[in-house]
């Protein structure tokens, strides 16, 4: 009995973290670029007061052993990269990638940066910055007299500026990918950074090296399906409420035992 608080225990700590999960994909559901999270669980170790395959006389064998789990663990929590659905912005400055990749960031402390999150804006001196201020790299500077900017969907960036009647091409967006974007690490503010898991960025222009098209007008916004989350939460609630109930069985059983009389 003793042994069943313990493994109920588990259990309750277990779907917690799965509503924690739940409840952010949710209060995202609107995040420009958020990519939702999974909560994955693996069982413990377990008590085993006999093995399978052991004699239980001199012709036969036991065929199933005795072996009692002690509980539940979370092992991972996972981002799914999958598409999420494009919005139509009409705004020159939002930029939407179909496919693979992640805009490239500069961070105030030098390092690189990756985000999905297109709705880029202009700074004083005319650069491409996140709404944070954060510069996008290839740095991509408009003129002070641009009055038209086209962004291709190879990344190419062209500008009319006031009194010509040519675009000209002033920079280059690029894309990087990973091997294993689930092993990015999340900042915050829509940003990642690259750790040892999701291995080392994969850069060129896009629609090169597998990597996804841009599309200029539009923003990716975020792949949670509320339908989805909705039910993960009830039956996390569900589980959780069972493994409560397991508890307080327990605790009857054990208050029947001191209550036993000679």
């Amino acid at each position: 009995m003793i042994r069943s608080l313990y493994t109920a225990a588990t259990g309750m700590t277990a779907e917690q973290t799965q509503i924690d999960v739940v409840s952010n994909n949710i209060a995202n559901v609107n995040t420009i670029g958020y990519k939702k999270q999974r909560a994955e669980f693996a069982d413990l170790f377990y008590q085993t007061m006999e093995y399978a395959g052991t004699s239980t006389s001199s012709t036969t064998q036991s065929p199933t052993g005795i072996s009692v789990g002690l509980g539940v663990r979370p092992t991972a929590v996972t981002k799914i990269f999958t598409q999420g659905n494009f919005k139509e912005t009409h705004n020159n400055l939002d930029l939407a990638i179909q496919g693979d990749g992640f805009f490239q960031i500069q961070m105030p402390d030098g390092r690189i940066a990756y985000t999905r999150d297109g709705a880029f804006k202009l700074d004083a001196n005319g650069n491409l910055v996140t709404s944070d201020g954060y510069k996008l790299i290839p740095n991509i500077t408009l003129p002070a007299d641009t009055v038209q900017v086209s962004i291709g969907t190879d990344g190419t960036v062209s500008i009319l500026e006031a009194g010509q009647t040519q675009m000209q091409q002033i920079g280059q967006i690029q894309l990087a990918k990973f091997i294993n974007p689930a092993g990015l690490h999340s900042l915050g503010s829509n940003l990642y950074i690259n750790t040892s898991a999701s291995g080392d960025p994969i850069v060129d222009n896009p629609g090169s090296s597998g990597l996804g098209s841009i599309r200029q007008g539009f923003l990716e916004m975020s792949n949670v399906q509320l339908v989805d989350e909705m039910t993960d939460l009830i039956t996390g609630q569900r589980a959780y409420d069972a493994a409560s109930k397991a508890i307080t069985t327990s605790d009857q059983m054990l208050q029947t035992v001191n209550n036993l009389k000679r």
